[in-house]
């Protein structure tokens, strides 16, 4: 993959052409529930656009992108890319260091926002792959049986600590009853418990920060008098070496400003909410501040495509979710994020477009 210069025009006068020049210095800040992966995502595009980038892991997850760095030595030069581990006061030292020149950064809506202020006084180029809270939008025709195992898969995977997973599922009201009971006996036949056991699918939260606001979430069942369709109990505030598990928790139609609708809890527990009018369930998808990624499950590829064409987020997948390749782009609407990742477009936000205006006589 590469970006090649782009004429812009050629006549016998000259030749106008589109050039994509380094940044420069690059500072990638890595998250904790995908820290091989999305570090790769940005190592790959700074390396090829010719800058150097030093990553900041978490320091939730430090070890994985220490060991990229380390086996990067080999292959190069010295100094092209960096690792410094550290705690959260870390951050911010990239941010204003007036000698970086972009930030990359994957995380939350809230350390996204901190993460835009403080580059701001240098003017620091940024990319923000920010927090999602992504609807799916499920019709009256599909194959219930069919289509259940792969919605409680991509809604219930890595004990739903991927900011692309369905975080809310919209159900036509004509299956509403049959999906909901096909949905709620599937998802608790999945195992819960260590990811070094057998069988197991829904493991841990990966730290304790993220178990108390899961927790809290859960906590919102009674005071809110939300009706669970499966599970709903809270954990101990400290499991004592236990592991921080949640049973997967499915809420019977919750109203639409509850918490579990407008916000996005990070872990498995999961609204069901009842549709009836296209117009209404395309507002209510679209509703609040997120824009990550959206669906629309349906027999009928030419209404799924109208539907998902109204749907305000970076990334919309017909009949599937979560679908992500490294030739793609991919990023956030609204709150969800700034520029693009990955694909050509994403490699563009790692260079300072160049108008190059050639003369051919004088």
């Amino acid at each position: 993959m590469s970006i090649p210069d782009e004429t812009i025009e050629d006549t016998e006068e000259r030749r106008i052409v589109l050039r994509y020049t380094p940044l420069g210095i690059v500072a990638g800040l890595i998250p904790w529930n995908f820290p091989i992966l999305l570090a790769v995502g940005k190592i790959a595009p700074a390396v090829i656009t010719a800058n150097t980038l030093i990553l900041k892991p978490s320091p939730f997850a430090p070890y994985c992108n220490l060991k990229l760095a380390e086996l990067g030595t080999h292959f190069f030069p010295p100094g092209v890319l960096q690792v410094l581990s550290g705690e959260e006061d870390l951050g911010p030292m990239f941010t204003t260091h007036p000698d970086i020149d972009k930030i990359a950064f994957t995380g939350s809506i809230a350390t996204g926002k901190k993460v835009m202020a403080a580059a701001a006084p240098t003017l620091k180029r940024v990319t923000l792959e920010l927090g999602g809270n992504d609807p799916a939008i499920i019709c009256d025709d599909v194959d219930v049986e069919a289509i259940i195992p792969k919605l409680a898969t991509l809604s219930f995977l890595c004990c739903s600590q991927i900011c692309m997973m369905i975080k809310r599922l919209y159900i036509h009201e004509n299956i509403y009853p049959r999906f909901l009971s096909a949905f709620t006996s599937h998802t608790a036949s999945l195992k819960v418990g260590p990811g070094t056991d057998p069988d197991v699918f829904i493991g841990p939260v990966q730290n304790k920060m993220q178990f108390d606001k899961v927790r809290s979430m859960y906590q919102h069942i009674s005071s809110e008098k939300w009706t669970p369709a499966l599970g709903g109990n809270v954990p101990d505030a400290n499991p004592d070496g236990k592991g921080y598990f949640f049973e997967p928790t499915i809420i019977d139609n919750p109203p639409d400003d509850s918490a579990i609708v407008t916000d996005e809890p990070f872990g498995p527990i999961l609204p069901c909410l009842k549709w009836k009018d296209e117009d209404d369930v395309i507002r209510r998808a679209n509703e609040g501040k997120w824009g990550l990624g959206a669906s629309v499950w349906s027999n009928d590829i030419e209404k799924a495509e109208r539907m998902a064409r109204r749907l305000d987020a970076g990334s919309v997948w017909v009949n599937s979710h979560f679908d992500v390749a490294p030739g793609v782009p991919f990023g956030g609407h609204k709150w969800s994020g700034v520029g693009m990742e990955w694909g050509v477009l994403g490699l563009k936000g790692y260079c300072n477009p160049q108008t190059l205006w050639l003369k051919k006589g004088v």
